[in-house]
Order: structure tokens, then sequence, then C-alpha cells
């Protein structure tokens, strides 16, 4: 999909490589030619593949050269099936803990934040839950609504419709704060469950090489862009926050990314695939 940049004065095309946790997008621009014309944009499940995965076709930390991190977003949202009686997180822990290894969760992939973060929970809670994984968050979305699986995470960029039509049953926020487009949600932390927190977050790489003045040129735009009142907006409507950083404060927020991923992996246990 074409789209033509006016601060850029050139066309950018849009090539949506879905698949394997972001891995098969983040694979073709590891092996693009470092000549500042191939971007990679994806979430968090960059460094989550890094952490959860014993092998990738590239090299995480040595193949890229960090651009921006472009938004933030409020977290993930706990929902269940309408059918699952419970109504907070207090009685899902209490239903969890009365029927071991007996609920299930549904996530969108192996060491995807949808994985990482009830595996969080878990740990968190002490419950024995079991994992459900799909190839994406709409079929896990799907069976949770047909009853199929009792709960997922989801975004708040995907899920406000599903819980403005009734169809799911919102429990609790993985972020610090209320998202203001699910402003009656709870977080996890005024829930009794503060170790529940994490926020997905969205990035833009080069290849490794690419030359520095192509890098801070793309930032450049990128974080005036971010700064527009138009942009603001229209990131508010998707409950995501506008960030914008430096190439060095991206590169920096990756190491702590990385960090925090690995002490949850060893924390709760979950093994690498």
């Amino acid at each position: 999909m074409p789209i033509q940049s006016a601060p850029l004065g050139e066309t950018i095309v849009v090539d949506n490589r879905a698949g394997a946790n972001g891995v098969i997008g983040a694979e073709l621009v590891a092996k693009a030619p470092p000549d500042g014309y191939t971007m990679l944009l994806t979430t968090g499940s960059f460094t989550g593949n890094i952490v959860f995965r014993k092998q990738l076709p590239y090299d995480g930390q040595r193949d890229f050269a960090p651009i921006t991190e472009v938004a933030q977003s409020y977290g993930l949202v706990l929902v269940t099936n309408k059918a699952l009686p419970a109504q907070n997180v207090k009685e899902l822990v209490a239903l969890a803990k009365s029927r071991p290894g007996k609920l299930t969760y549904a996530s969108s992939g192996f060491g995807n934040i949808t994985h990482v973060v009830p595996e969080m929970m878990k740990s968190a809670a002490g419950l024995d839950i079991v994992h459900v994984p799909y190839k994406g968050s709409g079929p896990a979305l799907t069976d949770v609504i047909a009853g199929q699986v009792d709960m997922t995470f989801v975004s708040t960029v995907a899920i406000q419709p599903y819980i403005r039509d009734g169809r799911v049953r919102p429990i609790a926020l993985t972020g610090s704060v209320r998202a203001p487009v699910l402003p009656d949600v709870p977080t996890f932390k005024e829930e009794g469950l503060p170790q529940v927190e994490m926020t997905g977050w969205y990035g833009l790489w080069f290849p490794a090489h690419t030359p520095a003045d192509r890098i801070n040129r793309i930032q450049g735009e990128i974080a005036k862009a971010l700064k527009s009142p138009k942009m603001h907006a229209r990131l508010e409507d998707f409950g995501l926050v506008a960030v914008g950083s430096t190439p060095a404060e991206f590169a920096k927020f990756l190491k702590e990314d990385l960090e925090l991923q690995s002490r949850i992996q060893r924390e709760a246990h979950i093994p690498q695939q």
C-alpha cells in the first residue's frame, strides 16, 4: 500500500509481512540493504522474540539500527467470556484456585505479550491456568467470545467494540493508569495485583549499518509528526500515547525491555521455544 510522504518527498510502501510473532517481517528488514529505504515497524514482540525463542533467523541486537519508539499503549485488557462467573480480579483468582488446571487463556502466540502477561498473573497470584496458543489475536478472541476458551489479554486498540457490544467482560488493565478509552476498567494495581503491569509499544528500525544521517532524518520527521495535535488525537482514539524518542533513547529502552522480559521469563519459569 503506497503512501505519499510530503516531508520526505518520497512514496512509502507498506508491506505487511504478518506471521511468526513478527519474525517474518523482521527477517526481511534484517537482510535488506542498509541504504535507508527499508524499515521495520513492529511491536514489543521484537524483544519478546529475543528472550522467548531459542533460535531466530537474525540477531535481534546486532542486525538492526534503532530509529525511534513511536508509541506506547495503556496496556492490555484481560477479558473473559460472558459465561465465566467472575466479575473482577478477586473473583477470577478465587474461581481459578477452586478449579486448578481447568480454566484456560488464549494468546496470539508463544512469547507474545499476550502470553507473557497471563504468565505474570499466574505467578503473582499462584494460579494454575492452561495456555492455549493461537496464530493471531483474532482467532484467540473469537474463541473466547464463543466460550471455547475462558479468557485472553487484548490491546485497548482492538477490544473497545467488543466491550461496547457486550461480547466480552473486561476485568482489568495491565497499565499503570486507566486508559481514557476505557475509563471504567480498573488496573491490576487497583485490583490488588501490582505485579501484573506491562504496556505494549511500537518501534521503528533500519537494518544495521544504515548511515546515521538517514536514521536521524527519519527520526526527526517522525518526532515532528507525533507532536501534531491531529496525530495525538488519532493515537488517543486507538488507546496509544505518542513517544518519538531519539535513536539513543530507544536503544536504552530496548536494553531495559530485554532485561525486564528476561526477568519475567526466569521468575515465571516460561521455557524457550
